[in-house]
């Protein structure tokens, strides 16, 4: 396993909104992030331009790549959008599935025949009690596909500990979706003799995984939002639901939190580690979005008025 790489500086780049989730670069290196407010910003390259593309009305999470100048946003309120660069325009692709609303859509991965893989968190708990889920563990979270042309999507996975990042392989052979909660990497096969079939591509993460995205290099990069903590090792696999219920009723001071940290991994296609690297947290910290570009690391993060970056 390759060492981690101990407190690497960041460029930390200020965005004009709260909660920077997710990062998608542009072929040109212009970042793009949504942030708590439901804006939608482009960052220049150097970090000294941005403007404001639009706003979802919502809760922006995973952004993605669509043809046409258009983004695909996972807004945590309002389900599966799309939002045109040039003018902002936002459209609703879903929101409900099988007739029931969706109450965390979190992160996606479009495939090049235009089929979305994105994923629900929980049908319980919305983002702002995301720690919620977790503690009751519910395993509600689900990955599911849309194909092009149709509203309703199709559960790929359900039953998942919080439902998280999605990422295609680089051959698209397969598509791999994070579980938070027990801290795994799930694999749907796409092609090939297990076509149709999920299994696990990593397990035993080291911490918490949050949103997950393929690379220009190949690989699939992890975020890992927070190190394991046994509080929540105990509540998930201990304690009786009424613990759970006393600690869900109790002040959020209270409740297991993230701890500060700043950290990324990058996986192969086969699930063997290529990167371990942990980053100054001191000035920025809760990686929840990742983005390799030729060689820089892009980062956004769920608490921080701010995107971050390393080179390789």
């Amino acid at each position: 396993m390759p060492p981690t790489s101990s407190q690497r500086p960041l460029t930390v780049v200020p965005v004009p909104g709260q909660g920077a989730e997710d990062v998608l670069i542009g072929h040109d290196g212009t970042a793009y992030t949504g942030t708590a407010d439901g804006s939608v910003f482009a960052v220049s390259p150097d970090g000294n331009a941005i403007r404001r593309i639009g706003t979802t009305g919502g809760r922006p999470l995973g952004l993605e790549w669509l043809p046409e100048g258009r983004i695909l946003i996972c807004d945590a309120h309002r389900g599966l959008l799309t939002m045109r660069l040039d003018d902002g325009a936002v459209e609703t692709l879903c929101d409900s599935v099988g007739g029931q609303r969706m109450r965390f859509c979190n992160n996606a991965a479009v495939t090049s025949d235009g089929t979305i893989w994105f994923t629900d968190s929980s049908t319980k708990w919305g983002i702002e009690e995301w720690k919620s889920d977790l503690i009751e563990d519910t395993r509600t979270g689900r990955l599911l596909r849309l194909d092009p042309g149709s509203s309703e999507p199709e559960v790929v996975i359900d039953g998942m500990c919080f439902a998280n990042g999605v990422a295609k392989a680089a051959d698209e052979s397969f598509v791999v979706a994070a579980e938070t909660g027990t801290r795994a990497l799930r694999r749907h096969w796409r092609t090939g003799e297990q076509a149709g079939t999920s299994d696990t591509f990593v397990a035993d993460l080291p911490a918490h995984p949050d949103n997950i995205a393929l690379g220009s290099d190949g690989l699939i990069w992890v975020t890992y939002a927070s190190p394991t903590d046994p509080a929540l090792t105990f509540l998930q696999t201990k304690a009786k639901p009424w613990v759970k219920m006393t600690v869900l009723r109790a002040p959020e001071a209270l409740k297991p939190r993230p701890k500060r940290t700043a950290r990324v991994a990058a996986y192969d296609l086969a699930g063997t580690l290529v990167h371990d690297i942990a980053c100054d947290a001191s000035a920025w910290h809760m990686a929840t979005g990742v983005r390799e570009h030729e060689g820089r690391v892009w980062l956004g993060s769920l608490v921080e008025p701010a995107l971050a970056w390393f080179s390789l």
